[in-house]
Parts: structure tokens; C-alpha cells; sequence
């Protein structure tokens, strides 16, 4: 009817298409493994794989069901300048099935529960480089190496060792809670 309704142009330097709707196919099956219109493009392949060295970068949201590292690969979420959020309305879950789970930061790590609690279910629970506070009931005990301590809590909620003794000792020890 003499209208132009797509044009394919082959160049030396780009194949570029313009229509409304691009599609490319697979030859074995014909099901569609790149599709492109005004709206959204689709990948229509069994696994995307980015090779570049920077990665993706995308503008706005990914929306995906699963993330996955290639085998014997580790996968990496980074944020190099700003935070990193994972937000769920039911539940966020870490899961380390054969290894260790370690949470870092620089400066304070807020574990939080506004409705519920907090719970440490574990063979062993240790807490490294508390404060130790000193108590001497006599001067010969102070000689002897102390190995039983006594955990306190400051008002603040922070938590002391005070040397255990027959009694409580935190009170005697209760001046680290004016360092905090």
C-alpha cells in the first residue's frame, strides 16, 4: 500500500532497526530471545551473562526472584559509596548452610526488634573485649590470676566483667558505667 511500516539498515558500523516492535528468535524452537518496543525490552534466554569488567549498571530498581553466583563463584552485593538496603515486609532471611555468617562495620552494629526479641541460640555465646572492671577483697587475691568473672549491666545497658567473688562484685566495679 506504499506505506513504510519498518526499515532494517545494514551499515559498517551498526545493523539499526526501526519498527515498533523488534524481535529476535531462536531458530531451533522460534521462541523469542530478544524482543524490543517503546515500552520494555525482553530477554527471553535462559541466563543473561553480563562479562564486562564494571558489571551492570542499572538507573533505577531491578526487580528479580533470585540471585544467583556462577558455581565455585562468590557473590558480591556492593554499595561502594552509600548504603546497602534489603527491605521485606515478611521477613529477611541469611542463611550460611556450610560456613560461617560475619557481620563488620566500623563503627556500631544495632541489632533491632521493635515487637519481638532478640535470640542467640548457640553451643557458645562469647562477648570479646568487654571492659573488666577491678575488685579486690584482700590484698593477697590480687596476686592470683583472676579466671572467673562475673557479667554486669550498666544502667545505659552496657555490659562489664567484674571478677567474680563469693557475692555480687558488680557494684564494686560499677565505675566503668561512667565511661560510657
Amino acid at each position: 500500500m506504499g506505506q513504510l511500516t519498518g526499515q532494517l539498515t545494514v551499515g559498517a558500523d551498526a545493523v539499526e532497526a526501526q519498527c515498533k516492535r523488534f524481535e529476535v528468535r531462536a531458530s531451533e524452537d522460534g521462541r523469542v530471545l530478544f524482543s524490543a518496543d517503546e515500552d520494555e525490552i525482553t530477554i527471553g534466554a535462559e541466563k543473561l551473562k553480563v562479562t564486562g569488567t564494571e558489571g551492570a549498571v542499572f538507573g533505577h530498581s531491578v526487580e528479580t526472584p533470585h540471585i544467583r553466583a556462577e558455581p565455585s563463584q562468590d557473590l558480591r552485593l556492593e554499595s561502594p559509596t552509600r548504603s546497602l538496603i534489603m527491605e521485606a515486609p515478611r521477613g529477611v532471611q541469611v542463611s550460611a548452610a556450610a560456613g560461617d555468617f560475619k557481620a563488620t562495620c566500623r563503627k556500631e552494629l544495632h541489632l533491632q526488634s521493635t515487637e519481638g526479641e532478640i535470640f542467640l541460640n548457640a553451643d557458645t555465646i562469647r562477648l570479646g573485649n568487654l571492659p573488666t572492671g577491678s575488685f579486690s577483697s584482700s590484698p593477697s587475691s590480687s596476686n592470683a590470676q583472676q579466671t572467673v568473672y562475673e557479667l554486669c549491666v550498666c544502667p545505659n545497658g552496657k555490659l562489664y566483667l567484674s571478677p567474680a567473688g563469693v557475692g555480687s562484685t558488680c557494684q564494686y566495679s560499677s565505675n566503668i558505667c561512667l565511661w560510657s
